[in-house]
């Protein structure tokens, strides 16, 4: 049977069914539990946080128009001198993908360090921090400096009020349901659907389980470099339909008020990040839909192995096991990302911080608008050391053991 949902006139869910039967106009809804916001609460009213608690306002926003967006990775040193040699450490976690950073507060940092921030998270697609004690107006003021901040039609604000804080909440009141959903569908990039979708994105964990809820980021910049030239060649010429059809869908359901009307927008399939030169694979299982000007099954078998190589290839992947003050901030450009469901009954509470960014760009308008060839990231980065077969190096295939 599908889970239940009662949503008050206020916007926000009842703490039970029960005390709405009172109510003449507080229907109960079946909802889908993949693509409607978590609507649980348990009624804590001494938990430290509960102005950030989800709030469903009954508003409505006008539609977004194209919006002037300044890439603040193209005033970065390459060399990233000044916020490299403010850290204590960096760690990268995997080739591919992931950095960590100690012993800086993201506070302190000067416009330069924030270009220079903006620059690395491109280039390694999620950079993590820990021990951030900045609040959300400081971290809200942080990503405008990466642009202009998104509003979300359909997944809940803090109770306070921040309509440009996306919140992220979970508690022992409503245990996920994995009845409606796959693992592979939970793999997104962040409101992919709209016409300039997200770029340096953050996420402040305030409230997390001892254990389990970590977050996975896997590389479009790596699948990308995966790829047979061949492959790689017929993708750049491709675009697919992004959409938030089913996201609208799944709130209305759950009684809750779409501010924003739905959109649909098509994208390159291959985009080129615009700091870095870099190709990317730009599909997810979450909002991409279908690829445009092919047939269906043509489609469906080329995003399904797209899909199943960003949710499958470990290769691609880093995993982050967060703590409270615990701060990630990627590229939704050229990453995707999905949460675990593994810690309930415990409570997993975070805020995020939404900019925008450019419109996709494709590898032929990337190098027609810039005068630059668009790279591959492996070839990049290897190019100088690459085993050269013709002066003693081996490119023979071989196995793996471990």
């Amino acid at each position: 049977m599908a889970p239940v949902a009662v949503i008050k006139d206020d916007g926000t869910p009842a703490s039970t069914p029960q005390a709405n039967l009172k109510s003449k106009v507080e229907p109960v809804i079946a909802i889908n539990p993949f693509y409607s916001p978590s609507l649980g609460d348990d009624g804590d009213t001494t938990y430290p946080y509960a102005d950030f608690k989800p709030f469903f306002p009954k508003v409505d926003w006008e539609p977004l128009t194209e919006v002037a967006v300044t890439e603040r990775g193209l005033f970065a040193d390459p060399s990233k001198k000044n916020l490299l040699s403010a850290a204590q450490k960096v760690k990268n976690l995997t080739p591919a993908i992931g950095t960590e950073i100690l012993g800086l507060d993201l506070r302190q940092l000067t416009a330069t360090q924030k270009d220079e921030l903006a620059l690395l998270i491109g280039e390694r697609g999620v950079v993590f921090f820990r021990d951030q004690e900045l609040n959300i107006h400081e971290q809200l003021d942080l990503a405008r400096h990466f642009g202009p901040l998104h509003k979300h039609a359909t997944t809940p604000i803090p109770k306070n009020g921040l309509e440009e804080v996306h919140v992220v909440y979970n508690d022992a009141s409503r245990r996920p349901d994995t009845s409606a959903f796959t693992k592979l569908e939970l793999w997104h990039s962040d409101v992919s659907y709209e016409l300039q979708p997200p770029s340096t994105t953050s996420l402040k964990v305030i409230t997390g389980p001892e254990y389990g809820g970590d977050t996975l980021w896997s590389s479009g910049y790596a699948l990308y470099s995966s790829l047979s030239p061949g492959l790689q060649k017929y993708l750049e010429g491709l675009t697919a339909l992004h959409s938030a059809v089913a996201q609208a869908e799944g709130a209305r359901a759950a009684g809750l008020h779409v501010r924003r009307k739905e959109i649909e927008s098509i994208h390159p399939i291959v985009r080129v990040h615009p700091a870095t030169g870099w190709k990317s694979i730009y599909v997810n299982p979450g909002f991409t839909r279908r690829i445009i000007g092919i047939p269906k099954a043509e489609s469906d078998a080329i995003l399904s192995f797209l899909f199943h190589q960003i949710s499958e290839n470990p290769d691609f992947q880093v995993r982050f096991h967060w703590e409270p003050n615990s701060i990630a901030i990627w590229d939704n450009r050229v990453v995707t990302h999905s949460a675990t469901f593994d810690f309930w009954p415990a409570t997993r509470h975070a805020l995020r911080a939404t900019p925008h960014g450019e419109k996709p760009t494709s590898v032929e308008d990337y190098e027609k608008s810039t005068g630059k060839v668009a790279k591959d990231r492996q070839l990049e980065l290897s190019g100088a050391t690459a085993v050269d077969p013709n002066k003693g190096g081996s490119l023979k295939p071989r196995g793996y053991n471990d």
